[in-house]
């Protein structure tokens, strides 16, 4: 009876609500206004952020900008405007999934700054996506397709890599990756050639990334090498660290060179043994939490998504299979 007092009937009223329009919105002759004034042939090529203060210039205030977007939408008519080129849909890429080392490699070169302002050398690397190891890498005074069709037969030989084995070389779209005597190299090989997307910065994350750990080290030279030599022997004591040192994040803190040589899942079974009785022994700590996950990594992929192809390692002809 109290609740019926303070509030009347405790009917649900919401149908009997008032549903008229709100006191702001835009009047019909206001919302045409604005269609007329977008329209205009001095504002053809111009978009609203652009429109709403060149009428402010003019003492004309109508709407928002977010309210001349919103009309133009509704109308169907928020497209391109101007003459410049509209902005590229870049598509989605093939990618690719590896299962074992020596299936997917990714390459790219990146600058290392010379003693002198404006003189650089060449850092060629290329890393193997299941594993992240480094599997070859040079410095040269010059970026040249022919430097980098030298280190990709290197690296093959040092891989022990059959031509009849499945492999694809990702990279950018640079001049060295897609040079007649790369290309050429490459099919000599059995190496299926894969390029980034043009205009697209990170088709090719795994070489980025190691580029990146490269240049943050602590005893990296921002400032440059004094010559080549000396940039080659810093490069020589990285790709060791990283290769025996660096506990990777994203293999399960193996080191590369472990995973590389199939020793990654042994080690990773040994953690996980040890954990289940660091928890059996205290289990007050885990709070029925699981322990630390130590499964092994068994697929990586190349700018992974479901709803385009996937190029698996099954079929020696790489032939490409639609993901479901």
């Amino acid at each position: 009876m109290k609740l019926e007092k303070q509030h009347g009937s405790c009917e649900d009223r919401r149908v009997y609500a008032d549903h008229s329009n709100p006191g702001n919105k835009l009047s019909p002759d206001e919302r045409q206004q604005i269609l007329d004034t977008v329209n205009e042939k001095r504002f053809a090529s111009m978009p609203p952020c652009q429109i709403v203060p060149a009428l402010a210039d003019e003492g004309r205030y109508i709407a928002s900008e977010s309210s001349f977007y919103r009309i133009l939408r509704e109308e169907k008519m928020q497209n391109h405007r101007g003459r410049s080129q509209e902005s590229g849909k870049h598509g989605k890429p093939t990618t690719y999934c590896a299962t074992a080392p020596n299936q997917v490699w990714t390459w790219d070169i990146s600058y290392l700054a010379g003693a002198v302002k404006g003189l650089f050398y060449y850092l060629y690397l290329i890393v193997d996506i299941f594993s992240r190891d480094i599997v070859g890498w040079e410095v040269w005074p010059e970026e040249s397709a022919d430097h980098a069709s030298e280190l990709i037969k290197r690296a093959c030989l040092a891989q022990k890599r059959l031509t009849t084995a499945p492999l694809v070389l990702h990279s950018d779209n640079g001049s060295p990756m897609k040079g007649a005597t790369m290309l050429e190299t490459l099919y000599a090989l059995g190496i299926t050639p894969s390029n980034s997307r043009p205009r697209v910065s990170n088709d090719n994350p795994y070489s980025e990334s190691l580029f990146k750990t490269l240049k943050y080290r602590p005893n990296y030279q921002p400032k440059g090498f004094e010559d080549i030599e000396t940039a080659r022997r810093w490069c020589s004591g990285f790709v060791n660290w990283y290769r025996h040192e660096h506990h990777h994040s994203g293999i399960r803190f193996l080191t590369p060179a472990e995973r590389h040589e199939g020793k990654g899942a042994a080690i990773l079974e040994k953690r996980s043994l040890l954990y289940q009785a660091a928890k059996a022994a205290h289990p007050e700590r885990w709070n029925s939490r699981a322990t630390r996950n130590w499964n092994d990594i068994t697929e990586v992929y190349l700018n992974p998504d479901r709803s385009y192809t996937i190029t698996t390692f099954e079929d020696p002809f790489l032939s490409g299979v639609k993901a479901s």
